[in-house]
């Protein structure tokens, strides 16, 4: 029975109402202006909210749980490395799950990628990856190169050096114009080949080749930024420049690789190797966070042998075993599957599921390349109306800016993929 006493409190919080209190999430303000939705559990590539309610991931976490949840090779290579060491400083020691990790990297990925260094975030890799830059220019002896080339509508991170290099204009980090670096922006890349396009590209790069370090963008897809593609002969016409002024070479593929556009790394459609490669998202299968910048003899060379002796940079939890573990475990589980075949299922259901959108009034463009598929509008999104319209649908998706918009794990059965591209029309439709 409730005593007088008891029924005279105030109800005790809820998980919401503690969230609202205390909790910052992404590119929001504090407090939020809508309550999150409160995921209870996640297995195969379903989220169960605390109302018991069950929605298909479209977003694989933010395009990182390739394989879904609670995948029982991923849950066990965890749990035996725990068993061993949870964590040690990776300056003066070394084991064997970064030494083994480091090793398949520079397997997969193109020669001459031979030199691994490993970070704590995407973003992280960024900063590492024009440190490199940077560094390999002072090591050659020209300080004055201290801008970096990319191309407009391009997205690589939250950190500031890696904000330099997103679009100044049009993306989200407007905000701190006037204080970043000033980068170097060609146009944005078309979606099909143009030939006068690398003619620009050559000619912003002459133009600057006396202050410029290096080159970095996003191969075939550029992700946050937009979501466009662009065909990949382009990155050709970025190798050829970046060989003639002597140009360290940055393909961030932390959203697209390990197979999300249908190769196993987007730049193979180009058949060119970058001078240093950015990886993470997927790379642990979305169970921990790590990424990677693997870089070649040569700039790793240079960099050694330049004023500082080395790369100057040196995360707390870089190379931790526990991710460098399940990072492995997931990259063996994505070469044990049909990981292209998957792929390329998800790429054929999300053409068949998205194909009504078309006639939706507002809608644009509708794409869909590898396991990514798009639908883009003339005005920016409502989000909630879009949410909550992809939510009776039974599905979870994040649509941002004037796009609607779905990544889903590989493993994400037929049916499922279909009722994805059937919310995601839902959405448009609300939005």
């Amino acid at each position: 029975m409730t005593s007088p006493e008891t029924a005279s409190l105030p109800p005790a919080p809820t998980l919401r109402d503690r969230d609202r209190a205390h909790v910052w999430h992404p590119y929001g303000p504090m407090p939020g202006r809508t309550d999150p939705l409160v995921v209870r559990s996640a297995r195969g590539v379903r989220l169960t909210l605390d109302d018991g309610r069950e929605l298909v991931d479209g977003m694989s976490s933010w395009w990182a749980a390739v394989h879904g949840y609670r995948h029982p090779a991923l849950d066990a290579a965890v749990t035996r490395a725990t068993g061993a060491m949870s964590h040690v400083m990776f300056g003066g020691l070394t084991h064997d799950p970064a030494v083994t990790l480091a090793e398949r990297l520079v397997a997969l990925t193109p020669e001459p990628l031979e030199h691994v260094f490993l970070a704590d975030s995407g973003s992280v890799s960024i900063e590492v990856a024009l440190k490199m830059c940077l560094q390999y220019q002072r090591a050659r002896d020209r300080p004055g190169r201290t801008r970096m080339m990319t191309w407009r509508g391009g997205y690589h991170g939250d950190t500031f050096g890696a904000m330099s290099v997103c679009d100044p204009e049009g993306g989200m980090h407007a905000a701190w114009s006037g204080f970043l670096p000033q980068q170097v922006f060609a146009d944005r890349p078309p979606s099909s080949y143009d030939a006068s396009y690398d003619e620009h590209l050559r000619a912003v790069a002459d133009a600057h080749a006396d202050e410029v370090a290096g080159i970095v963008v996003e191969p075939v897809v550029q992700g946050a930024g937009g979501m466009r593609f662009h065909d990949p002969r382009h990155l050709r016409a970025l190798r050829a420049i970046a060989d003639a002024h002597d140009l360290v070479l940055v393909f961030d593929e932390i959203a697209t690789g390990f197979g999300r556009t249908g190769t196993l790394f987007a730049a193979e459609q180009a058949g060119v190797a970058p001078d240093v490669l950015c990886v993470g998202k997927a790379l642990t299968g979305g169970y921990l966070t790590m990424a990677a910048a693997l870089c070649t003899p040569a700039v790793a060379t240079a960099i050694s042998g330049g004023e500082a002796g080395g790369l100057m940079h040196g995360p707390t939890f870089m190379a931790n075993p526990l991710a460098a573990t399940v990072a492995g475990a997931s990259i063996d589980e994505l070469l044990r599957r049909d990981w292209a075949g998957e792929v390329a299922a998800l790429g054929a259901g999300l053409r068949e599921g998205l194909a009504p959108a078309r006639d939706v009034p507002g809608v644009v463009d509708v794409r869909v390349l590898g396991g990514i598929g798009v639908v883009q509008l003339d005005h920016p999104v409502d989000v909630p109306a879009a949410q909550a319209a992809a939510e009776a649908h039974g599905v979870w998706l994040r649509p941002f800016r004037d796009l609607v918009y779905a990544m889903p794990p590989y493993v994400t059965p037929a049916d499922d993929v279909l009722r994805i591209g059937a919310a995601m029309v839902a959405a448009a439709r609300a939005a």
